[in-house]
């Protein structure tokens, strides 16, 4: 182990959430090892520089290995290093929530949460696809810089391939330095405390990390039942394509419609009104409606976030009680979003905390819905002044599990727990504990590796080695920027045949829904939507027991190849996954492909479509439209009934 201590200033720059970081530093020193004092379960370093002696105790308990940083930080003392020897073929996940990558190890991964959509990474591709884009053509594989990459849910954890993990507590700006093959460098701006466990099997680093982090709740029988179709402007829109739906014998369980609260139109498209509160005139007679619709095994789904509309009721009474973010004058904390501002709410005050928590507990809960999006958690200005006294700056990456936390207690404090869930797209260290479920964010309307379809499965997959295992997409994507930015056909129905072998199947209109094809816009889309949700249906023992798996040990539901074959290649597949032990499933993420190459860990697999055998190896995969690439494992006995659906 290698300690360098130092002193800096940070200078971050914030914009529509994303985060332009930059810092001065005064001094930086390597620091000697002078000694190594044995002690009962181990040992501690002592390291000097030129000023002083840090010390820093190295335990092992109970198989559980922490170190800790024994002394007061000297005051001219605000930046750490601290390197540690790995092995060079290792592979490193996690880190929270990663795209455009899986394995982590050769980069630096920046622990800080942020808007991972900005809006110059759209507006770059827009003008692209409009002016060399007519000579080129789109070039879907093709991504930034990994350093420019930004992700909703960073969280200081990472589990190796050499099954163990390791966990940093800090809260602050911290950097993971896997950029060199022998060792791993922790830059952080707190005092070092990290914790490290091994497992004999992922299984076990799993649920040990779990055991550290939390776990969350079983989710509603209910959400197993078909799928959650997004439609919006009003009752009568809900009732009509309900119908419509249900007619073409899609499965339908929820109906989410963001918009319950009132709608913004505005150049980025259609999008919330920010005011908790059910809009009548929208939704005419919506409490009588949920009713009616829930007799009918159909549950009402919303959307709530930190933010409240600056021009509405609910931000005049919170702004008199004193309930916002202030800036350095005092004054509301105004956050530009897309293309207006808006007020956030100041959990640190605990009036203000439950008083917006009982919008959740009364308006949502106490109105009748069955779940709805928390959205955001990622754009507390670090030049904020709350109201606990604390340094914005280090609070920054706590917001998501605090606002997590509030929906989590809402729904316990209604006793609708297994009947109510949510799910959030924003996490740091304690959103496990406090989320029912994640959602990977505001995807593109595209087939960019980076941004669209595809990335997702990176995406899960990084979450489930940060510990966090019940995660599902918006099935189609959501960011469109007119026709140049918009979504396909094609593009909806590999989206949803994805995340028909995922723990939820959720549809989204996308942020221009009039740009974009939806789920009931012709016959054939119709005809799929209803395959998809009857073969989400047909999992529903299995899903549930597997999230059940995740309640109970840590293990997630949606896992990568190496977690039960320890093969080279599965180490680096990122476009694959397995569903529980007995799944795998390869996802067409190509434009105007009805083929992918397949790689199967050694067993004996059935194709799900064709029920063809296969062997461990490489396979050129036939998958004409609603006919993704799924396998089951020979040997298991309980998916008779997808069978059936599968192959009517």
């Amino acid at each position: 182990m290698e300690l360098t201590v130092g002193q800096g200033e940070n200078n971050f720059t914030m914009s529509r959430g994303s985060f332009v970081y930059n810092q001065t530093f005064f001094h930086k020193e390597v620091c000697r090892l002078i000694k190594k004092e044995e002690i009962p379960k181990g040992f501690i370093l002592h390291f000097e520089d030129s000023k002083q002696v840090h010390r820093i105790s190295v335990q092992e308990e109970d198989g559980k290995i922490s170190a800790d940083y024994m002394d007061e930080v000297p005051s001219d003392v605000n930046r750490f290093w601290l390197k540690i020897p790995t092995n060079p073929d290792e592979k490193i996940y996690g880190c929270g929530e990663t795209y455009s990558k899986f394995n982590l190890k050769g980069e630096k991964v920046r622990i800080w949460v942020a808007e991972h959509q900005n809006v110059n990474r759209i507006s770059k591709k827009v003008i692209k696809r409009a002016t060399i884009g007519r000579i080129i053509g789109k070039q879907p594989k093709k991504t930034m810089k990994f350093s420019k990459y930004e992700s909703y849910y960073a969280q200081p954890t990472f589990t190796s391939s050499d099954k163990y993990y390791v966990h940093v507590y800090t809260n602050a700006y911290s950097e993971f330095d896997f950029s060199k093959p022998d060792s791993i460098t922790f830059y952080l701006q707190e005092a070092p405390h990290f914790v490290m466990e091994s497992g004999k099997s992922f299984e076990e680093v799993s649920e040990k990390l779990s055991a550290l982090l939390g776990r969350v709740d079983a989710l509603p029988d209910w959400i197993y039942d078909g799928a959650i179709l997004a439609v919006q402007e009003g009752c009568e829109a809900i009732d009509k394509k309900l119908k419509k739906a249900q007619d073409a014998g899609v499965r339908v369980c929820g109906i989410w419609s963001q918009d319950w609260s009132g709608c913004r139109r505005t150049g980025f498209g259609y999008q919330v009104m920010w005011n908790w509160e059910w809009d009548k005139e929208l939704y005419v007679d919506l409490d009588k409606k949920i009713k009616e619709w829930d007799t009918k095994g159909v549950k009402f789904l919303g959307y709530i976030n930190p933010f409240m509309a600056i021009e509405k009721r609910l931000y005049e009474y919170a702004s008199k009680k004193g309930y916002c973010v202030k800036d350095k004058e005092g004054k509301d904390y105004l956050v530009t979003i897309t293309t207006f501002p808006a007020a956030m709410i100041d959990f640190t005050n605990p009036e203000a905390y439950e008083w917006y928590k009982g919008l959740i507990k009364e308006n949502m809960i106490g109105l009748g819905l069955g779940g709805w999006m928390a959205d955001f958690g990622e754009y507390l200005p670090v030049d904020a002044v709350l109201y606990s006294g604390e340094d914005a700056a280090v609070i920054h990456n706590q917001w998501p599990a605090i606002w997590a936390k509030m929906n989590r207690e809402a729904i316990r404090e209604c006793g609708k727990e297994g009947e109510v869930f949510f799910f959030t797209r924003a996490g740091h260290t304690g959103t496990i504990a406090s989320s029912t479920m994640m959602w990977t964010g505001d995807q593109h309307v595209d087939w960019s590796v980076d941004d669209g379809l595809i990335s997702t499965v990176p995406a899960t997959l990084s979450l489930a080695m940060s510990g966090y295992g019940v995660t599902h997409s918006d099935a189609g994507g959501y960011t469109t920027y007119g026709k140049l930015l918009s979504r396909s056909k094609e593009l909806l129905m590999r989206w949803e045949e994805m995340n028909a072998f995922t723990p939820l199947l959720r549809t989204h209109e996308g942020n221009q829904p009039v740009n974009d094809v939806q789920f009931d816009d012709d016959l054939e889309l119709l005809n799929q939507m209803a395959k998809c949700s009857q073969m989400h249906f047909a999992l529903k023992s299995y899903l549930i027991d597997l999230v059940k798996d995740q309640t109970k040990k840590g293990t997630p539901v949606m896992r990568p190849l190496f977690y039960h074959y320890d093969e080279p290649l599965a180490y680096t597949e990122m476009t694959e996954y397995l569903l529980g032990r007995d799944m795998l499933v390869a996802p067409i993420y190509e434009e105007g492909t009805t083929s992918r190459q397949v790689y199967l860990p050694e067993d004996t697999w059935v194709h799900l479509f064709t029920k063809k055998e296969y062997k461990g190896g490489n396979y050129s995969i036939e998958a004409p439209m609603g006919c993704p690439p799924v396998f089951i494992k020979k040997d298991s006995a309980r998916f008779e009934e997808l069978m059936m659906v599968a192959n009517p």
